[in-house]
């Protein structure tokens, strides 16, 4: 089949972000946008031909399209054979876990995680290494440079590849092999925890559960993981039927977003325990009735208690959290005479750790939590790990964290987002942050004294690369601290997030709110960046 050769313009915004490139669905609908990035992502590699790519989506609208799209030109650059999951469906802890069961080359994902989807609203690519996780900077780089620079696509003209049905086509030289989404995903889950006690949890009766895949790609997978694996009853999974627009709604696993789930949980006959998912399935909400457990306590927790899953029961060799996540698994890490490591946002700061053989158990604030077990964020597997933890103790969650507490202290937690805010105003006030962390050390706001003040720079210890400018920090004498950074997820205006935490040993003191526990901590953030006199919010968006 001939290669056709198309002649192309550079556009200038296809900076990756932390997650890849998301823009609007209109921005990928225009003449050659993804074509441009996705030639640019395979000129920036090398020794592919004839080797396997992973492609799959989370589903939303345009995904199809764009999979159609990416099969013409991925077979005109020579790869050999592409999988996909049927109708082009996989989660992104999927992609990963397909990757490394295949010893695929790589694979590309597209999503736009957990921002809202359907024609108005978000797209996203990006590529993942053999490893199975995101391409590290060096790469997202290069193909960056490469998008810039970008004068033709290499394609192939050919209908639409069938994936709807279980097979193999070919387009050309290049084999396109149909599997079913979940099996082998499905198949991972069940090497790692243990299923039979599990699923003596929900043969009992007394186990109730409710798992909310928010219209988006998890549902499949918590079906036939939850209802038919593990015997909980027919309607445990919520909205599991991903829709090209997640049913309206948006699908980011929190207070806010699964506002729907968070009021059965606080009503009058909640179930035992509940769960959410996001837009791909890495992102995981975890609650019990009348109690929501923030994700750096539910890292902690997890790792204090993984000798109770199998699959962890041999130890962990470490762990580690991005740098705005609660420090409560540091506590958890020293306990257990392991290291514990800081990185920056993104999941991929955690592949060299994890390839090395580092950490076990890694997590950010941004609900993500995971394992050495793919190289990717999973929300289903953080939900059965508790489920696990659930099965071994015979607690019901609320009373295990409480322990947790009292064992290790609390970590009070609270993020607040501010959404859609003009990108220019929002940089020049973390600019003018920065300019003055210098100043800022031994200056007393209400109670506190600053002890340290700096933007965060992460050298990795494996490869010895440098990431700079990955958050500002505030650090007071009490061990309290304040974070900002601007979000690297959205697709219109800048997104300011500032994390709040305060360490309390006091067990008497753990029964307050975290709004409550951190509210001077929260006026001192406004007060020093100037929030609202730069933005003019006088409050966040979210509040996590």
């Amino acid at each position: 089949m001939p290669i056709r050769t198309v002649e192309t313009s550079p556009f200038s915004d296809q900076r990756p972000g932390t997650s890849g490139l998301r823009k609007k669905v209109k921005v990928f609908q225009t003449l050659n946008y993804l074509e441009n990035f996705v030639q640019s992502i395979f000129d920036s590699l090398e020794g592919f031909a004839g080797q396997t790519l992973i492609i799959g989506g989370d589903g939303r609208y345009y995904n199809r399209e764009a999979l159609q799209i990416i099969i013409r030109i991925a077979a005109a650059n020579g790869f050999g054979r592409i999988v996909t999951g049927r109708g082009g469906l996989l989660s992104t802890p999927a992609v990963s876990c397909l990757i490394r069961k295949r010893h695929a080359f790589g694979g590309i994902v597209l999503s736009a995680s957990h921002n809202a989807a359907g024609p108005e609203k978000d797209f996203g690519i990006k590529y993942n290494i053999g490893n199975g996780g995101p391409a590290p900077e060096q790469l997202t780089n290069a193909i960056y440079q490469r998008s810039a620079q970008i004068d033709r696509y290499l394609t192939i003209d050919h209908a639409a590849v069938d994936l709807d049905h279980i097979g193999a086509y070919r387009v050309g030289s290049l084999e396109i092999e149909i599997v079913d989404p979940v099996t082998d995903y499905a198949d991972l889950m069940e090497t790692l925890f243990d299923f039979a006690r599990i699923k003596d949890l929900f043969a009992g009766g007394q186990f109730s559960m409710c798992f909310d895949a928010m219209s988006a790609v998890t549902g499949p997978y918590a079906r036939e993981i939850l209802e038919h694996r593990l015997g909980a009853p027919a309607g445990t999974v919520i909205r599991g039927v991903p829709l090209p627009d997640f049913g309206g709604g948006h699908p980011d696993p929190n207070l806010i977003h699964a506002r729907d789930l968070v009021v059965m949980m606080n009503g009058t006959a909640p179930p035992n325990f509940a769960a959410a998912s996001d837009g791909d399935g890495d992102r995981n909400m975890v609650l019990g009735p009348n109690f929501y457990i923030n994700p750096g306590d539910s890292l902690a927790v997890l790792a204090a208690n993984a000798h109770l899953v199998p699959g962890y029961a041999a130890g962990l060799s470490g762990v580690a959290r991005s740098m705005p996540t609660s420090g409560a698994v540091d506590r958890v890490a020293e306990r257990l005479a392991i290291s514990c490591y800081e990185t920056p946002t993104g999941w991929k700061f955690f592949g060299n750790l994890l390839d090395a053989g580092k950490i076990t158990l890694c997590g950010e604030e941004s609900f993500g939590t995971g394992s050495n077990h793919v190289r990717e964020k999973d929300g289903l597997w953080a939900v059965l790990f508790w489920l696990n933890l659930l099965a071994a103790k015979r607690q019901p969650a609320e009373q295990i964290v409480r322990q947790h507490w009292e064992e290790f202290g609390r970590n009070f937690f609270t993020r607040h987002d501010y959404e859609g805010l003009d990108a220019a105003k929002a940089e020049a006030m973390l600019d003018r942050l920065r300019n003055e962390l210098a100043g800022l050390p031994g200056q007393r706001m209400g109670a506190e004294i600053v002890k340290t003040a700096d933007d965060f720079s992460y050298t990795d210890p494996v490869d010895g690369s440098v990431s700079t400018k990955q958050g500002v920090r505030i650090v007071f004498e009490s061990g309290a601290r304040i974070v900002y950074r601007l979000s690297g997820t959205g697709t219109e205006g800048a997104t300011l997030r500032v994390y709040m935490e305060r360490y309390e040993p006091d067990s008497s003191a753990h029964g307050q709110s975290s709004q409550t526990a951190l509210a001077k901590l929260i006026a001192n953030a406004n007060e020093i960046a100037g929030i609202t006199a730069h933005t003019g919010r006088s409050r966040p968006d979210v509040v996590t």
